[in-house]
């Protein structure tokens, strides 16, 4: 079954589940386990993109394997007893549990199609990242999810310079390595605009990221957009493949994941076989 799943992310220590933690994936799968679990073993979920702690989701999409069982007892639970209508059964279930926080929602759940895998059939991933810098309105209520920056930053020279950086390269130097995983990533869209609130939004998109990529990437552009770095020079960096303290990498507070996009149907399993050939055990 896929699920469609938005959250804002500052009062969880990220998606993955860990013991003694509050964790996107932790909440889902106590409820999951308080609604399934006694037709069959606790469902796990597997994520398209395992987002850090304070990192917010729009467009967050994973997956759960439910036996006959556990779907059987979904169509008992919302009448009629039709098949159809346990993906939105458990999604009800699932947003209505106490204990389940109203900053994580399903927004979604269907019947998966075959061959579909969360993580490994995802083509893209796509972030955006606000700024409210010296020049921008600030709005306590989005306070949660955009960072405040206290000087005055060129969207030009940063949207330049993050246009340069597009490409099929090596991001050693934008990423904190985990063992055994690639760092080689296609960087399929990067950008910067100002909103009309004057608000600085960065917009990524890549085949996936590795661990704190999309953070490094927008602090080398903020330190051009504030000339305390040569536009030129994030290229540079990354072709160096080595990481560096000539930025910061910016807060989590400002990062969303918005969407994670699909082949058709018919090239989800292959997609799934090639990612995972590819990547694993590293693809975030």
């Amino acid at each position: 079954m896929r699920l469609d799943i938005a959250y804002e992310g500052t009062d969880f220590n990220g998606w993955a589940r860990q013991p003694g933690q509050r964790t996107v994936q932790g909440e889902l799968e106590k409820a999951l386990e308080t609604v399934l679990g006694g037709y069959g073993p606790p469902p796990r979920l597997v994520v398209a993109g395992r987002t850090d702690a304070g990192v917010h989701a729009t467009g967050q999409v994973a997956h759960v394997d439910l036996t006959e069982a556990q779907v059987g007892a979904l169509m008992r639970q919302r009448p009629p007893r039709s098949r159809d209508l346990a993906p939105g059964a458990l999604a009800i279930r699932l947003n209505g549990i106490a204990g389940l926080k109203s900053d994580v929602v399903i927004a979604r759940a269907g019947f998966a199609p075959e061959g579909f895998d969360a993580r490994f059939s995802a083509a893209w991933r796509r972030y955006a990242y606000r700024i409210a810098d010296a020049a921008a309105s600030r709005d306590p209520l989005l306070r949660r999810h955009t960072v405040w920056y206290p000087a005055e930053l060129d969207v030009d020279r940063m949207d330049s310079a993050a246009r340069e950086l597009v490409g099929l390269h090596d991001w050693a130097a934008y990423c904190r390595p985990r063992d055994g995983a690639t760092t080689i990533r296609e960087l399929q869209e990067f950008f910067w605009v100002r909103e009309p609130d004057g608000v600085l939004v960065a917009h990524l998109r890549a085949d996936a990221f590795c661990h704190s990529m999309v953070r490094a990437l927008v602090g080398a552009t903020v330190a051009v957009g504030e000339r305390k770095l040569d536009p030129g020079r994030v290229v540079v960096l990354r072709d160096e493949a080595v990481r560096t303290n000539e930025f910061t990498v910016m807060p989590a507070a400002g990062l969303t994941l918005v969407g994670v996009g699909y082949p058709p149907d018919p090239e989800l399993g292959a997609r799934a076989e090639l990612t995972r050939a590819k990547r694993e055990p590293g693809l975030q």
